[in-house]
């Protein structure tokens, strides 16, 4: 897939560069404005191009009515910004940053981060009060040497109380500094309370390996794996692999897979762990990308199966999979589960039996490529003017029927909301979450469930404060 896409980058960049316009290919300087190098990848791989008016091939009558037009803007970000087609409601994630080792490093779940990683709700149906909580905290992080856990409630950052009244609330009350203090609260019969008391975390670079938990529980005679995994990670392909060959030497005959905090990744790396489930669809399609009509274009007349992501027995480093063979898996979803980890309950609903246990999941059916401000878009000869990159929907995925549409979430098979009274123990058989899956699988279904638990609304978590919110992309070099 790299080399396919390097070659149609550069074979686009000839084909559609100012395809319409006047001037000749050897007048354009191509460095000349980043606004220039936002607007020609956009015009080339953006999802809705033919939607967004200023991108259209026929706007612009020669390469000098395109520089006045993208001088208007004063910013990068802002032209990028006035190009996206329906902001928030149709692109809901196209996001560009001023310094692609920033971006690069948040797509491989590397940052600057205090070990506990949190999840916001609002207090009220209609207010804009809002609360965190401690989702999980990651191991030799500094969280995990000072006195935070799982489940603990904060109202405040620095003392400044937590709202939604600006997208970056959360930066602007101070969790981007490299040192900040959660102000503690306790749950009391659905009501947030303020206790006194406070926890000052401190921030240092870290890379998360998002496969957090590995574990068996024998439930009567039959033996279920379970695995908290956190993030599509190329850089943690390896350890994905083991916790498939720990399963293995275990002979599970069940698997719960926990995706209830994954808020997505590499689409390469969720088929490789779709081929870890199963094993016995090996080179049938897992899932297809639909890109834009000129991309597209490219693609069917040139090699149509660069469209297709096939089930594999080995990952792109070559080390073979390790495969359970399962016809069934049992998902745990919520909120905050999206992209690439609805690609794993989309398409493998077709092959296998998909239990989902949780919550409805974001609807993020759609994936990106970064950007480079390069002849080709890609990592060589690079503008050495500046450090923008680009990170723009440039696909939607579907399974092998070419079914994709859920922009409005995945519905679970049954649901279950966290409860705050009691969150429980990641990893333990008493998780209520986990207890639930294994329940069902004890009962073969016929486990009857019931939450009582308050219903907060989510707003974000902390995974989403480094600009990638529910990334799911296609990894080239």
């Amino acid at each position: 897939m790299k080399k396919i896409f390097k070659l149609l980058v550069i074979s686009l960049f000839i084909l559609f560069t100012f395809q319409n316009c006047n001037d000749d290919y050897d007048d354009l300087v191509y460095y000349k404005s980043t606004n220039t190098f936002v607007w020609n990848g956009l015009n080339q791989y953006y999802l809705w191009q033919k939607d967004s008016p200023d991108l259209a091939d026929d706007r612009f009558s020669n390469t000098s009515d395109l520089n006045d037009f993208t001088s208007l803007f004063d910013t990068p970000e802002a032209l990028f910004q006035h190009l996206r087609y329906q902001v928030g409601i149709v692109d809901r994630f196209s996001v560009i940053f001023n310094d692609y080792d920033v971006l690069e490093a948040a797509l491989q779940g590397s940052s600057t981060n205090s070990g506990a990683d949190f999840g916001f709700k609002r207090k009220l149906a209609g207010s804009t009060e809002v609360f965190g909580y401690v989702r999980y905290v990651l191991p030799n992080s500094d969280a995990s040497a000072k006195n935070i856990y799982r489940g603990d409630l904060f109202y405040a950052v620095n003392g400044v109380p937590l709202t939604v009244n600006s997208s970056g609330y959360l930066n602007s009350n101070g969790i981007s500094d490299d040192s900040f203090t959660l102000n503690m609260a306790n749950y009391d019969n659905g009501n947030i309370t303020p206790n006194g008391n406070t926890i000052t975390l401190s921030k240092t670079a870290y890379s998360e390996n998002p496969v957090l938990i590995q574990n068996v529980h024998n439930v009567g005679t039959k033996k279920v794996g379970y695995l908290m995994y956190n993030g599509f990670y190329s850089n943690y392909k390896n350890e994905l692999n083991s916790a498939f060959a720990y399963f293995q030497s275990e002979a599970i005959s069940h698997l719960v897979l926990d995706l209830r905090y994954n808020s997505g990744g590499s689409v390469q790396v969720a088929t490789e762990l779709a081929s870890m489930i199963t094993g016995q669809f090996n080179n049938q399609i897992f899932a297809q990308q639909q890109w834009n009509d000129k991309v597209m274009a490219y693609f069917n007349s040139n090699n149509p199966n660069s469209l297709l992501n096939p089930f594999t027995a080995t990952l792109s480093n070559g080390n073979g999979i390790n495969s359970l063979n399962l016809d069934k898996i049992y998902i745990i979803t919520s909120k905050s589960t999206a992209s690439a980890s609805e690609l794993i309950i989309n398409s493998l609903k077709p092959y296998i039996n998909v239990i989902q246990l949780g919550d409805t999941t974001i609807g993020k059916n759609v994936g990106s490529i970064t950007l480079y401000d390069s002849p080709t878009f890609t990592k060589e000869n690079l503008n050495p003017n500046h450090k923008y990159a680009m990170q723009p929907i440039v696909l939607k995925i579907v399974d092998k029927n070419g079914f994709g549409d859920y922009e409005n979430g995945i519905s679970p098979t049954i649901s279950f909301i966290e409860n705050f009274e009691n969150l429980g123990v990641l990893g333990n058989a008493d998780e209520p979450l986990l207890s639930m899956a294994l329940s069902y699988i004890n009962t073969n279904g016929r486990y009857h469930f019931y939450s009582n638990a308050k219903v907060f609304e989510h707003v974000t978590e902390s995974k989403n404060l480094d600009g990638i919110e529910k990334g799911m992309y296609l990894e080239k070099q």
